[in-house]
């Protein structure tokens, strides 16, 4: 059923908390169903609960619903203004016991967070400002527990490029398309963009197996608001293309986001 009152803000995450939704309960039903052997191998998911790691977390767009669920979710993040965030965040959720915010970053993580602890890592929006982005996501790789499970959503360069062009820039467009880190000059405010098989090659090179890649805020960013925001129906309908255009691989190339769903072993 269509909701007038859905934010279009939710256009931005609502595709990867679908996946996100579904590999936690696709990963708690396998803790829950070996409940015994995990508590006799030290892993906290007994019972289909999870240890949840956020790392670059923020104020808990993703921690505080993912606790809703039922799961331990532990925030690390740089900022304090952004932990203060959350716990606020999470109180008004009601999950402030399941909520755990920690100073810290995705170099320094293993002095914040457990190596091995985690059953899902969550590592949204980090990459594109770490200095080395590999050594960031084998740390995010490395707190997770055999069989864990990772979400890596970082800035897309296609959807950058596009967007670029479509406003007339087109010497930034053709900049963020061929330099290095695809950054459209020194105003752009993104550190770093990724195509999906660079993405892919990072998670890879980690050590861990690819599940699946999704392009996030395919049409989103270019689709005038005053069209969502007025036309009824508008808003439900630009979701479900989001949702068929996120798996296919043509439309990766020009999405604003991209994400990856990765697996230990």
């Amino acid at each position: 059923m269509s909701d007038p009152q859905r934010p279009r803000a939710s256009l931005r995450t609502a595709v990867v908390w679908e996946v996100l939704k579904d590999a936690l309960e696709r990963r708690a039903k396998a803790a829950g169903g070996g409940a015994a052997a995990a508590e006799g191998a030290g892993s906290g998911a007994a019972h289909g609960t999870l240890d949840v790691l956020d790392t670059g977390g923020g104020s808990g767009n993703f921690a505080v619903p993912v606790a809703q669920l039922g799961h331990r979710v532990t925030v690390v993040d740089p900022s304090p203004n952004a932990l203060f965030a959350l716990e606020r965040r999470a109180a008004e959720a009601g999950v402030a016991d399941r909520v755990r915010g920690v100073q810290g970053d995705a170099h320094g993580l293993f002095d914040v967070a457990e190596r091995g602890g985690y059953d899902v890592v969550l590592c949204h929006g980090v990459l594109e400002y770490v200095d080395d982005p590999a050594e960031g996501l084998r740390n995010a790789a490395d707190a997770l527990r055999p069989a864990g499970t990772l979400s890596v959503l970082a800035a897309g360069l296609g959807g950058a490029v596009l967007a670029r062009a479509l406003a007339g820039h087109f010497t930034e467009a053709r900049q963020a398309l061929t330099g290095p880190d695809g950054r459209w000059g020194e105003g752009d405010p993104m550190p770093r963009r990724f195509t999906a098989d660079q993405l892919s090659e990072l998670v890879a090179a980690a050590g861990l197996e690819i599940a699946a890649v999704h392009g996030v805020r395919v049409f989103a960013d270019l689709v005038p608001g005053v069209l969502v925001d007025t036309e009824p129906g508008a808003l439900d309908a630009l979701l479900r293309l989001e949702e068929a255009a996120a798996e296919l691989p043509a439309f990766h190339s020009v999405a604003t986001q991209l994400h990856v769903l990765a697996e230990r072993d």
